[in-house]
């Protein structure tokens, strides 16, 4: 996508970043907050676990299914006004829980939050190629990606730290409440947030329906649901594997996890700086990924000492979080103009459905004692996303000349 000739200088970026990664980062935030409140809401509303997973497979669910209209609604009508409503509407309905008067009401505003959730990245994304020139598009995303991962992290332990001085009704309308200052902020500097350049013949150039079943947008959906399996598998399970196999101390283990965590957020920095550098964005990929699912396989089939694990675990975390900001910028050039909201919407799709494929298939095979498989098939499922990745790429530099020029 071109950039406009009066593009916002540098020092305007981190305004725009902070307004958009804000909003991602209570986006993530606000999924992760409601976990630690599942045993006070056992005793309080007198329901079981797998009843209270429903709220978050409710609002995750909600979400993913929600992207890809939301999207067709987001190039067609233009990102900032979702943005506002979806900010809006996920801080309302975190800040309406404090009011449940039972479990039924939580699932509602579970689900309405996860519509307010499903803006976030067509309309985040959108915004983004329309506001940052593309010399520092890099940077852009992995600041979006840091952002919402920062969320994730910051979920569970605020919660639980608030639930020791208070009850979980004033800490969810606190929590709730803190988006409404996002929300004005958005609005007060909303004229620095533009919109992608549209088309100049909007009736030029393929369908979003086309679009999106074109062979490059299936492939990149296709990595973005295979690394997601992956990515899943390691987070769930690897503390119990790498008990299983070689008898880890779960402190231990934890700290792995950790440091691969800390790895991958750190590494979408990395990758944001390489891809405003240089343009060999698929050799990156491939190699980081190679290296990655190479340390997997080595923490699945050879011990090593307590000391080393985290060191292996976060190296691999940092090789396949860098490799994520090239990914992104690959997609938004395979683009075309006007289109952001809808593509971003159905690939990143991909992740939520990967997220929710793997942890019974993967659990089973603990179950039955063949837990030595789930390292290597995660390492499997990375490599195999390197042939839709590599497919994607090519197939999009094929399609490339079809684009239709923007405004």
């Amino acid at each position: 996508m071109s950039s406009s000739p009066d593009a916002p200088p540098p020092a305007q970026d981190a305004r725009i970043l902070a307004l958009i990664g804000t909003g991602h980062f209570l986006s993530h935030f606000y999924m992760l907050c409601l976990p630690p409140l599942f045993l006070v809401w056992r005793d309080e509303f007198d329901v079981s676990f797998a009843a209270l997973g429903l709220a978050v497979a409710l609002m995750s669910g909600v979400t993913a299914a929600l992207q890809t209209p939301v999207g067709f609604l987001v190039d067609k009508h233009g990102a900032r006004p979702f943005l506002v409503g979806g900010v809006l509407l996920m801080a309302l309905s975190i800040a309406a829980m404090a009011f449940a008067p039972g479990y039924w009401a939580i699932l509602l505003l579970a689900l309405l939050s996860g519509v307010g959730n499903s803006v976030i990245h067509p309309a985040d994304y959108a915004i983004l190629g329309g506001s940052i020139p593309p010399s520092r598009i890099g940077r852009a995303f992995a600041m979006h990606t840091f952002t919402g991962n920062l969320g994730f992290a910051a979920g569970p332990p605020v919660i639980a730290g608030m639930l020791l001085v208070m009850g979980w009704r004033p800490a969810l309308l606190i929590l709730g409440l803190v988006g409404l200052p996002v929300v004005l902020g958005i609005l007060w500097q909303s004229r620095i947030l533009r919109d992608q350049a549209k088309p100049k013949d909007r009736k030029a150039g393929p369908t979003g329906r086309e679009l999106l079943l074109s062979r490059p947008i299936l492939l990149f959906f296709g990595f973005f649901l295979l690394s997601a399996m992956a990515g899943t598998a390691i987070q769930a399970f690897s503390i119990t594997v790498l008990g299983e196999l070689w008898g880890t101390p779960v402190a231990v283990a934890s700290l792995a996890l950790t440091g691969y965590m800390m790895g991958a957020t750190g590494g979408t920095l990395v990758g944001g700086w390489f891809a405003d550098r240089s343009k060999k964005h698929l050799a990156f990929i491939v190699a980081l990924t190679l290296v990655a699912a190479a340390l997997l396989l080595v923490m699945g089939l050879v011990p090593m000492p307590d000391w080393l694990l985290p060191l292996v675990a976060g190296a691999a975390g940092l090789a396949l979080g860098s490799s994520r900001t090239p990914r992104d910028v690959m997609l938004k050039d395979a683009i075309p103009p006007g289109q952001m909201g809808k593509v971003f919407g159905f690939v990143s799709s991909g992740l939520p459905l990967g997220g929710a494929i793997t942890p019974v298939p993967f659990g089973w095979l603990i179950d039955i004692g063949l837990a030595w498989l789930v390292l290597p098939l995660a390492a499997a499922l990375l490599v195999a996303s390197l042939f839709c990745m590599g497919g994607a790429g090519q197939a999009a530099r094929a399609a490339r000349p079809i684009a239709v020029p923007a405004e």
